[in-house]
């Protein structure tokens, strides 16, 4: 990495950045990169939204495009062909499976295994078309195919059986569920698409059940009247059967083709659902026909994820009683197969504990799903010396002379230079080396953090709103870096866009002819490299072909990530403002993209419904975090980089552990798709927003909900800590930018309000204490929020009047 930014008379050559070691090898097929052909517009205005009293478009000398970059990546080995084994007697036939097989292994470029299962399945067929009985023809094939089967499956490469969300730590991939975004094509599991799972049939075969149609309505009413009449202790906890018992059974009805039976049961009882799930009914409503369960996202998801309820033993022991005394084994049959019911011992929950964690597409998540040690503390600051300015030391001494100024550390920097008990070790994950530029900017920060301001109730913090007006093309994504001197905007017209929003103008690097008549051995080589002819306040990027959804800035500020609708994420040279690499990996568009807070390393997360872990010099993913189940609309990493946090339309936000990639913590609890997630300085706690309105409070060392913040009224687009984490700012759709006190929110949580059994804390019933300013905008949707390092809100938007 350290090419560009001490190297810059190599800047036209030298297109790899370096780094440390990585941390694992690319994984072949995962992901390709290529140049994206990128190019610079310095025109005047730039055509497209301008920054109101901020950054204002300027005119400039057109400036020569520089030539893309083609980088192709090494194609995946081909598999070796499946060897010959004897057939299996008795197992059964699954000509189903085996073409999903052939549809695996096409997908994955194994093609010498693929053209040697072909090969072995059209003899299996030639010699079941030969055989005279159709009884004998049949056996055989059954042998046959078994064993074909089993030689398949053992030998060839596919992704792990999906596991129950809320499995342990596996982060294991699970079948996708509901997507926010654009529709997909095709299934996808894990990072393979599949279009019309040839498997279906066997999915959907759990639902063939020989019960009377016309007792559906009987067991679950029956059901309905035992909960209703329960004593309220357990009525509350048994309520939440009340939801996956009704999809599962209007899923049996609708396949074994009772469809006015399935009507009628749907259109009885679907109004008696919570509201938060009535947006997934309204897409079970239109699977009225045994045809139309195939490929459908819903009824695949109900059927590989088993929905989790977290129920007390006292209720139960009471519900299967009640079933055993009613011999309803219709519903204990669903209860078996579909659902997992984790039992805790202790009083049961109350109705206000439960809808605080309810909610997501596949139930609670399981209390040992978070149980995992986290290192959530941060690693020690390396020793700087930092010389500060100090006023009192510039008078004069005794003889007349001034005092010199004498170098010391600043207090607040030394205090993050003891070690975190709750660190990671300093060398779990290989982290870049710090250059001199990085060394520099360190020192900077540290003097604007004796500038800063202390935030709280009685001294808030001053906004400053960037507009963006006559964002005809459509802001899609907003970031600022980190010293708040640049500000890109991502559009629908594929464009990204760069402002200054200093005095200081944007310049490129010159051509490699002028770069050979620099000395470089000189102090000013960095200035003298820089092109003044191309100085503007704004630069366009050109690459993409789609919307563009996420932007994020490199710590040092020379480079930018944009994800698009056109599936890549590019890296684009704030030196050139040209693209550098594209990185292939995802098969839908990615709605989000962020760099680590150390550089080199990146995640994204798209329609695909995972995220996927980068590195600037590779041109593959190194981590794929899949284990949601329906599209990832937001990513950040933990401020010690170890961790990295997504947030998914399946409602539920996960912890993934960078270095091996397990999943370390599920959170459930949100209504609705979550859009913005942001970390406090310290490390311990997550702060999610979610189309519901609600920011939601989580505590990543217990792994527990610690807060709900009520009052926007439409999507929370963005969060984000002040620098000494003192506020928690957030931005809606809703037109407002509301202050709330951190401090407050996570006081006294080591008290006796943890309840280790139920894995839940009381949450305070008035989150409306917590609110210390309500702040309107101009008709201007809030999507991105900053905090400078004198603690400065910064938050931006595009001006919208309808």
């Amino acid at each position: 990495m350290a090419a560009l930014a001490e190297e810059q008379t190599e800047v036209a050559v030298k297109l790899e950045p370096e780094g440390p070691p990585t941390l694992l090898p690319p994984q072949a097929g995962d992901g390709t990169g290529e140049g994206g052909g990128g190019t610079t517009n310095n025109g005047p205005n730039g055509g497209g939204g301008n920054v109101a009293a901020a950054a204002s478009s300027a005119g400039g000398d057109g400036g020569t495009p520089k030539p893309s970059v083609a980088v192709s990546a090494v194609a995946p080995a081909g598999a070796a062909p499946v060897p010959a084994a004897a057939p299996e007697a008795g197992a059964p036939h699954d000509r189903q499976t085996l073409l999903a097989v052939l549809q695996f292994l096409r997908q994955s470029n194994l093609r010498e295994a693929e053209e040697a299962l072909r090969r072995e399945a059209r003899l299996l067929e030639e010699a079941v078309a030969g055989t005279g009985a159709p009884g004998e023809a049949d056996g055989a094939g059954t042998e046959a195919a078994s064993a074909l089967l089993s030689r398949v499956t053992a030998s060839a490469p596919g992704p792990a059986a999906p596991d129950p969300p809320g499995t342990g730590a596996s982060g294991a991939p699970a079948v996708s569920g509901l997507a926010t975004g654009p529709p997909a094509p095709g299934k996808v599991i894990g990072s393979v698409a599949v279009e019309d799972q040839p498997d279906v049939s066997a999915v959907l075969s759990a639902y063939n059940q020989q019960g009377d149609p016309t007792m559906y309505e009987e067991y679950y009413s029956g059901l309905k009247h035992f909960i209703e009449c329960s004593l309220d202790c357990h009525r509350a906890e048994l309520s939440q059967l009340f939801y996956p018992l009704f999809v599962h059974m209007y899923l049996e009805l609708v396949y074994n083709q009772h469809e006015n039976e399935a009507k009628s049961f749907f259109e009885k009882f679907h109004g008696d659902q919570e509201c938060y799930y009535q947006d997934d009914l309204r897409v079970l409503s239109s699977l009225t026909k045994k045809e139309h369960m195939k490929g459908n996202e819903t009824m695949l998801d109900f059927r590989t994820s088993k929905f989790v309820l977290r129920i007390s033993r006292d209720s139960y022991q009471l519900l299967k009683r009640h079933l055993q005394e009613k011999q309803n084994n219709q519903i204990w049959n669903i209860v078996q197969e579909h659902l997992y019911i984790d039992i805790f011992d202790g009083m049961p929950r109350s109705k206000q504990q439960i809808d605080a964690m309810v909610g997501s597409l596949a139930g609670e998540a399981k209390r040992e799903a978070n149980k995992s040690k986290v290192f959530f503390g941060l690693l020690k600051e390396p020793e700087i010396e930092v010389p500060l300015d100090d006023e009192d030391e510039e008078g004069e001494n005794e003889e007349g002379k001034p005092k010199k100024k004498k170098p010391k550390k600043d207090s607040i920097g030394s205090k993050s230079k003891k070690q975190d008990p709750n660190a990671p070790p300093q060398n779990r994950i290989p982290l870049p080396e710090l250059k001199d530029s990085d060394k520099l900017d360190k020192i900077m920060n540290m003097k604007e953090t004796t500038k800063r301001v202390r935030l709280g109730p009685d001294c808030l913090p001053s906004i400053c709103f960037y507009t963006f007006l006559n964002a005809y093309q459509g802001l899609t994504a907003v970031d600022v870096t980190d010293d708040s001197s640049l500000i890109a905007g991502g559009f629908a017209d594929s464009t990204v866009r760069v402002w200054s929003v200093t005095p200081k103008k944007l310049r490129s690097v010159k051509q490699a002819a002028d770069l050979s008549l620099i000395d470089k051995e000189s102090d000013d080589v960095l200035e003298r490299i820089m092109d003044e002819k191309t100085a503007s306040e704004l630069k366009i990027l050109y690459g993409h072909s789609g919307p563009v959804y996420g932007a994020s800035f490199s710590p040092d500020r020379n480079y930018l990530l944009s994800s698009s609708e056109d599936g890549t994420v590019r890296l684009w040279s704030l030196q050139t403002f040209t693209c550098l690499v594209g990185y292939k990996g995802h098969n839908y568009p990615v709605w989000d993209t962020q760099f680590s807070p150390y550089g080199y390393y990146f995640v994204s997360g798209g329609h695909d419904r995972v995220a996927r872990l980068w590195a600037t010099d590779h041109y593959q993913p190194l981590r794929i975090f899949a284990g949601h189940l329906a599209d990832v609309n937001c990513t950040r990493f933990h401020p010690n980089s170890n961790y990295v946090a997504t947030g998914s339309a399946d409602r539920t936000v996960r912890l993934w552990d960078v270095l091996n990639g397990n999943c370390v913590r599920i959170f459930t609890g949100h209504k609705g798709p979550i859009h913005s997630l942001t970390f406090s300085p310290n490390g311990r706690f997550l702060a999610t927003g979610a189309t519901d309105g609600r920011v939601l409070l989580w505590d990543i060392g217990h792994g527990l909900m610690v807060g709900e913040l009520k009052g926007h009224t439409d999507t929370v687009c963005s969060l984000r800590f002040s620098r000494d984490g003192e506020i928690l700012a957030s931005g809606s759709m809703d037109n407002t930018v509301r202050l709330w006190d951190a401090v407050k929110a996570f006081e006294d949580l080591e008290t006796d309000d943890f309840t280790t059994a139920t894995g839940h804390i009381n949450l305070p019933e008035n989150s409306q204490e917590l609110l210390l300013g309500t702040y309107m905008t101009k008709s201007t949707p809030v999507v991105h929020l900053h905090f400078t390092r004198r603690n400065l809100v910064l938050a931006a938007g595009a001006y919208s009047p309808q």
